[in-house]
């Protein structure tokens, strides 16, 4: 498309303008917090800018992130990355000892619905 492979800004704006692409900064960005199962991205002071292309809104984060293990804000964690409350809940469903439901939590990735299924159908 820009041959020889430099690239005039203003020609850049011209073209993703008629290709309907729009740019914006977003601004007072405090913190972003991309959240997984186990684990959160967290970026503060990041630059935001949100990309909108046929409809669709992207956003694109530049910053360096700091890794966390991810956790309720309530509960208590074992080692094991196990929730205190998953293994009360397990074990007030299935009326097993918690020996029982640590272990299915365990082997259910501490997925507690899974464990509750798990243990019904085991008996």
């Amino acid at each position: 498309m820009f041959p020889g492979g430099r690239v005039n800004p203003k020609q850049m704006k011209a073209a993703m303008r008629r290709m309907g692409i729009t740019q914006e900064e977003m601004q007072d960005i405090e913190e972003v917090v991309i959240r997984t199962k186990k684990r959160e991205l967290v970026f503060k002071d990041a630059a935001v800018t949100a990309v909108t292309m046929q409809g669709q809104v992207t956003y694109q984060i530049i910053g360096n992130p700091e890794e966390r293990e991810r956790h309720s804000d309530d509960a208590t964690v074992d080692d094991g990355g196990i929730v205190e409350d998953d293994v009360q809940l397990v074990m007030s469903q299935t009326e097993c000892s918690e020996e029982e439901a640590r272990k299915a939590l365990e082997e259910c990735d501490g997925a507690p619905a899974e464990a509750i299924l798990k243990i019904m159908t085991a008996r």
